[in-house]
């Protein structure tokens, strides 16, 4: 069976293969083996203090909601990180906060006051004395402070700050994006000229870039469930999730309807994306 390096290669490389918005062309910036880096950081968080919170900070508004594509992911990490012994804990803004509270721990940050960011973060941070910090498909600030989607619109005044998690945290940090607008693509800045976006300048200790930034978080699965001797991507129902998330009001980010869907991509594409994973980790032939 291969390395654990050339394993985390070809999850890398699986996890861009549709690239429908560039990240195969940006990908050769991050020193390979990214995917395996952040399996770490969790593995041990895992293996060290027990009960070790690790914070997976989701959600990226769209006209007046909140898109599939970062919550699935985060509830598929979330529930391999508890079931591994971790605590983790989902920090987003209204309304996702609100519709995710009553199955999940959460902690909510404000949207579009950004007055208090600093204190508020802090006090976060103190408060959960976090081993970790996930940032899954949320929007990172751009160069000029501000929010932006993918079209280029602004949507400062609907985000909730979670940069400041990255920014001014003591322990390590992993971000997962899938267009350049992104908290973490700050690590690769110096080539997202090549994007049709207003990139974020947040950075992160580790960058996963993915298709489907859900599909980011069964990357770094793959690898806590190999170390583990688990098969914890075959515990993973996208489209139960999917139903959970649509029946609590979410929108597809890119067709912005409320339909099982992840990026405009039909949930057989992620459930495909995490078979490959378990063939890659030798759980499936």
């Amino acid at each position: 069976m291969p390395n654990d390096q050339q394993l985390s290669q070809q999850i890398e490389n699986a996890l861009v293969a549709r690239n429908p918005r560039g990240m195969a062309q940006v990908q050769p910036a991050l020193a390979a083996g990214y995917c395996l880096r952040a399996a770490h950081i969790l593995q041990n968080c895992i293996k060290g203090k027990p009960g070790a919170t690790v914070l997976i900070g989701t959600g990226f508004p769209v006209v007046g909601t909140f898109e599939t594509d970062g919550p699935v992911g985060t509830i598929a990490l979330y529930d391999s990180l508890e079931h591994l012994g971790a605590v983790p804990v989902i920090v987003c803004g209204q309304p996702l906060v609100g519709a995710l509270a009553g199955r999940y721990r959460t902690h909510e940050i404000r949207v579009g006051d950004h007055t208090h960011v600093e204190a508020d973060t802090l006090a976060a941070l103190k408060h959960f004395n976090p081993q970790a910090i996930v940032s899954i498909e949320r929007p990172g600030q751009a160069q000029d402070g501000g929010y932006y989607n993918m079209r280029g619109e602004s949507i400062s005044e609907r985000t909730a700050c979670f940069d400041g998690f990255m920014t001014w945290a003591d322990c390590p940090t992993i971000a997962v994006g899938d267009g350049g607008n992104e908290i973490g693509m700050g690590k690769i800045i110096h080539v997202l000229e090549k994007l049709d976006i207003v990139p974020a300048v947040t950075s992160a200790d580790e960058l996963i870039v993915a298709d489907v930034s859900n599909w980011g978080a069964y990357g770094m699965i793959a690898f806590l469930g190999l170390w583990q001797g688990q098969d914890l991507l075959a515990k993973i129902d996208p489209l139960a999730i999917l139903q959970y998330l649509s029946d609590l009001g979410s929108v597809d980010g890119v067709t912005r309807i409320n339909q099982l869907t992840e990026d405009g991509l039909p949930v057989s594409e992620g459930q495909t994306v995490i078979e490959q994973l378990r063939q890659i980790t030798g759980f499936s032939n």
